[in-house]
């Protein structure tokens, strides 16, 4: 059956094409199995709480009916609004104007989120739907200042405040002389735009709408991850051809239900995060996580932009997914408050999980996978202008696949993981390789969300083969200890102690990172599979490995890596592990990013230095297995790799093939847009 939805509708009707309903909530209330909700152009301002779901067979679908912006928001249009002087306004709304809880009472916390220097609330005020800033007073409206941490500093001198009564709550704003009365004002009333209340509705299609201006709190995996879209729970939603912004904090949620995490306590740090993460996955995993009923969830085509924690968000949710074709950007840029949890896609446990084809740019960081990335791949994304990193992979132990993708940003790769295959990327940026033998993490039966045992992470059982490193003209090739959350450029160090090493005020010595150069040195104390397998060294072998080894614990397995060929270009450094790799003074190829465009332009102007650089096509064979998991680097359905087409899908030869993303066919000067 189809339901049909206009603003010109009436709730009374029964649906039809030439009686349609007035809201998309009264079809969702209807809409079973094997319907079809079609929404006519105009704006929505309700929250989509769907009471069915479909089956495998028979989903039930909501889109736009392709005459013109279908837009669901979290929002309600503000006009009286009184002059205060000083481009200052006021207004005073009524607290029932508020669905579920009053944003502006309540405050964004939760597990993960750092503290600030004042409260920042779920409440925002937009001027033609892009939010304001809060801040602490009325003062700092009237005299408003630049948020030194704010991507774009001119946008932050738009200000808002708000005090709320018990029946009342009054707001005010500075819109930098613009007149509220006239122009297109909002503040957000609803946590959601399109959010089922109960999990495990399964099968359902969310397709063609701008949602937007909806407040959904701080999502931590060890807590309820509310989003402004999202399935809530359950499995083979199709989220697609979406415009998605301007949520508070998560813009596609695919994670875990209301009663899975543990809830905000004053106790909450009587446990480790780590001990809170396990007892969380070991809960869901006596319930509900399983693929047969939570995950397998595409999510594609979408256009992602102006969330405060993260496009996309997910803790074990995202199983078995497929996120691809997606554009985000725009994430974490007003940074008021920072946090764990906050990336272009953020995701714990992304078993099996694709993400593919995605580009995904000024963000604070790009793609996090957080535990459990078991069977993922990420492949034939683009990542640049991204603050922190473009990859960040922590406590994993794989195997994951990174293939094709473009890294960049200035620093490429945050690996505090093991178990990972990189073929045929181009990286040009800079790496932080470090263990991580505090944290205790699990790793799965393949294909499977049934745990196969736990191990901490002593770093390597990584492979890198037919990579482009470009360099980046920086002379230093000696690592520089960072912090865990520091990004480019690095802010001035302190003075240098008594052992030589810089003294980094506050740093405990577990937290520091070394960033190493365009390359992989930071390898180089890893032993090699070449060399030795890891359980054939004595720990004065380890030992006469250096001061890094030394980082890893002497008590503890030093993974080995594997290497081969990779080509340097612009002073890359190469790890010792490949002696014979392919190392050029020239750069090569020129990257210009323009990001107010979101788009790339890639010359190989001497692709003679790459071309048939490589004797080996990669495989699975190739690959090998991880050491943790037992596992073969393959498909979800087990069907093995081999990379014989680059990223626009041109075959490659069966051998000597181009390292890097681009099966170079061409003598002179090659331009990839992108």
């Amino acid at each position: 059956m189809e339901y049909h939805v206009s603003i010109h509708g009436n709730d009374q009707h029964k649906g039809t094409a030439d009686q349609p309903l007035r809201t998309i909530s009264r079809a969702a209330a209807h809409a079973m199995a094997g319907d079809t909700v079609i929404v006519h152009a105009g704006v929505y301002r309700e929250w989509v709480n769907p009471a069915n779901g479909g089956t495998t067979k028979h989903r039930i679908i909501y889109r736009s009916a392709g005459d013109g912006e279908v837009v669901i928001t979290g929002a309600e249009r503000i006009t009286n609004w009184k002059p205060e002087g000083n481009h200052v306004w006021s207004t005073e709304v009524l607290n029932s104007i508020f669905s579920v809880r009053n944003p502006f009472e309540v405050e964004l916390s939760g597990d993960w989120l750092f503290d600030g220097p004042f409260p920042i609330h779920l409440g925002d005020v937009y001027l033609d739907c892009k939010s304001l800033y809060e801040v602490d007073s009325v003062e700092s409206v009237r005299n408003p200042e630049v948020w030194p941490e704010a991507k774009y500093p001119k946008d932050s001198l738009l200000k808002w405040y708000a005090e709320v009564g018990s029946t009342t709550t009054k707001i005010w704003a500075n819109f930098g002389g613009k007149d509220p009365r006239k122009e297109n004002v909002e503040i957000n009333v609803r946590p959601y735009c399109f959010w089922p209340e109960k999990p495990g509705l399964n099968y359902i299609t969310v397709s063609g709408f701008t949602l937007r201006q909806a407040s959904p709190g701080w999502a931590p995996p060890t807590d309820y991850q509310e989003g402004l879209i999202g399935p809530h729970w359950s499995k083979g939603w199709i989220i697609e051809n979406n415009i998605i912004s301007e949520s508070k904090c998560v813009g596609i949620s695919l994670g875990t239900e209301i009663g899975t995490g543990h809830s905000k306590s004053l106790d909450k740090h009587s446990k480790g995060g780590t001990q809170r993460e396990q007892e969380v996955i070991l809960r869901a995993l006596r319930s509900s996580w399983h693929k047969d009923r939570v995950g397998s969830h595409i999510v594609r085509g979408n256009v992602i932009h102006d969330c405060e924690q993260a496009g996309i968000v997910g803790h074990m949710g995202g199983a078995f997914s497929r996120i691809y074709q997606n554009r985000i950007y725009n994430i974490h840029h007003k940074r008021l408050r920072h946090g764990a949890e906050v990336a272009g896609i953020k995701l714990h446990a992304s078993l099996d999980t694709q993400i593919s084809e995605n580009i995904i740019y000024s963000c604070y960081r790009a793609l996090w996978l957080d535990w459990q990335a078991q069977g993922t791949r990420i492949s034939r994304n683009v990542f640049f202008d991204n603050l922190s990193e473009d990859l960040f992979v922590e406590v994993c132990h794989g195997p994951y696949m990174v293939d094709h993708n473009l890294f960049l940003s200035p620093m490429n790769f945050r690996n505090m993981a093991q178990g990972g295959a990189f073929a045929h990327n181009l990286f040009a940026g800079r790496f932080v390789v470090r263990s991580e033998i505090t944290r205790i993490t699990p790793y799965h039966f393949p294909h499977e969300t049934a745990m196969a045992g736990y191990s901490n992470i002593t770093g390597g059982d990584d492979r890198y083969y037919n990579n482009i490193f470009l360099g980046d003209n920086d002379a230093n090739k000696e690592p520089v200890p960072i912090t865990f959350f520091e990004h480019l450029p690095l802010k001035p160090r302190d003075a240098v102690g008594d052992d030589g090493k810089t003294v980094m005020d506050g740093v405990p010595d577990n937290s520091i990172c070394y960033l190493h150069a365009v390359g992989l040195g930071g390898y180089d104390k890893h032993p090699s599979v070449k060399d030795k397998r890891w359980w054939e060294y004595t720990k004065e072998e380890l030992a006469e490995l250096g001061d890094v080894a030394k980082d890893f614990f002497i008590g503890n397995a030093v993974l080995p890596v594997a290497m081969g060929g990779n080509v340097y270009l612009n002073h890359a450094a190469p790890s010792r592990h490949e002696s014979n790799a392919k190392t050029y003074a020239q750069k090569g190829i020129k990257v210009e990013i323009n990001p107010a465009q979101g788009r790339v332009h890639i010359q190989v102007n001497e692709p003679q230095l790459l071309q048939g650089a490589s004797a080996m096509v990669v495989t699975t064979d190739l690959l090998g297995k991880t050491y943790h998991a037992d596992m073969k680097y393959e498909e979800p359905d087990s069907t093995p790799y081999r990379f014989d087409s680059d990223f626009f899908g041109i075959e490659r030869p069966d051998t000597d093939v181009t390292p890097g993303p681009f099966e170079l066919t061409e003598k002179g000067t090659m331009d990839f847009e992108i």
